[in-house]
């Protein structure tokens, strides 16, 4: 499977804005994207934001296409197979508007994974990787715009930063090279274009994102992880002042790995054989955020999000995701 974004979709988030030129304060805390959407908006000329995020992505049992496996049946084909996995990732963020149309931004991640495991001989063991991830550097800015509605162009290019090398013991050895997902990066830089159309009216706000992670050459390992497309359409309603509620649809695609780390074996366990790592998942999220109150800048605000699949079609056997929550604090100076 290869992975696309075609134009059509660019042209509909396109055609859906309206391309006005007055000038734009504040988007209301209200109509910004849900948690789990970054680079939604642009600020005023010489203000900052800083953010912190939260993620956690809660992974369990294996599945093939969309049919659901034993653990016996992934042992038929390999030595190991996985039981559940925990990701989590805290997002440290800063943005500065250059222009009233330019918002550039930097992201810092800090990732822990941890994977549980069974051989067949029952043997259970849990292997865990930590650290920083891949930095992000890039910036918004503002295509066409009104009071209500603008069309946003992001672009960002993600540094190698994270580690590929990561290892831990296992019951076959000690240090062990870790399989494709328990890696902290990507191991190249990789181009992260996209757009964001968003929209407010009355008591209600809305919008759709449409990014891809794009991979640039090969890395010291000697593979190149799979591009991904990232899909979302949210909407959303003012309930006061202070709070607000969204809901959010996600569809993602991302292909299988190109090469192969000579360290791993792809016939002991699936996570670290290169042609089965690429999928499908669509997701349904809800979420609320909450305005800061007085004492805070601008649109300071705290939002919230979780959600879990309702559609998954996976190159398997691979992991299958359960249920994942998104948190972010915002303050604006």
């Amino acid at each position: 499977m290869k992975v696309k974004i075609t134009t059509a979709v660019l042209c509909l988030l396109s055609l859906s804005a309206y391309a006005g030129g007055e000038h734009l304060h504040h988007v209301e805390h209200f109509s910004r994207a849900p948690a789990g959407i970054m680079g939604d908006h642009v600020h005023a000329q010489g203000d900052w934001m800083f953010s912190y995020g939260y993620m956690r992505m809660h992974m369990d049992g294996m599945k093939d296409g969309d049919d659901d496996l034993s653990d016996a049946q992934v042992l038929n084909d390999f030595m190991v197979t996985p039981l559940r996995m925990e990701m989590e990732m805290h997002m440290f963020g800063a943005m500065y508007a250059v222009s009233d149309e330019l918002t550039l931004m930097a992201m810092l991640p800090w990732v822990r994974k941890d994977m549980d495991h069974i051989t067949r001989m029952g043997v259970r063991f849990t292997t865990r990787s930590e650290g920083v991830g891949d930095i992000k550097l890039g910036g918004v800015y503002a295509l066409a715009r009104d009071d209500s509605r603008q069309l946003m162009l992001n672009l960002a290019v993600s540094a190698p930063s994270g580690d590929i090398d990561a290892d831990d013991d296992t019951p076959a050895m000690r240090d062990a090279q870790l399989p494709y997902p328990m890696q902290l990066g990507s191991g190249t830089w990789d181009l992260l274009p996209g757009m964001t159309w968003t929209g407010r009216a009355g008591h209600y706000s809305w919008g759709a994102q449409g990014l891809l992670t794009l991979r640039l050459g090969e890395n010291d390992n000697d593979y190149t992880l799979g591009n991904r497309a990232e899909v979302s359409a949210w909407g959303g309603r003012r309930l006061s002042s202070s709070w607000s509620v969204s809901l959010r649809l996600r569809g993602q695609a991302w292909d299988e790995v190109d090469g192969d780390d000579p360290l791993l074996n792809p016939q002991m366990v699936p996570t670290a054989n290169p042609e089965l790592q690429g999928g499908r998942r669509i997701d349904m999220l809800a979420g609320a955020a909450l305005a800061l109150p007085a004492g805070f800048y601008g649109n300071s605000r705290l939002a919230v999000e979780a959600g879990a699949p309702i559609y998954e079609n996976l190159d398997g056997p691979q992991m299958s995701a359960d249920w994942t929550v998104n948190a972010n604090l915002q303050l604006v100076f």
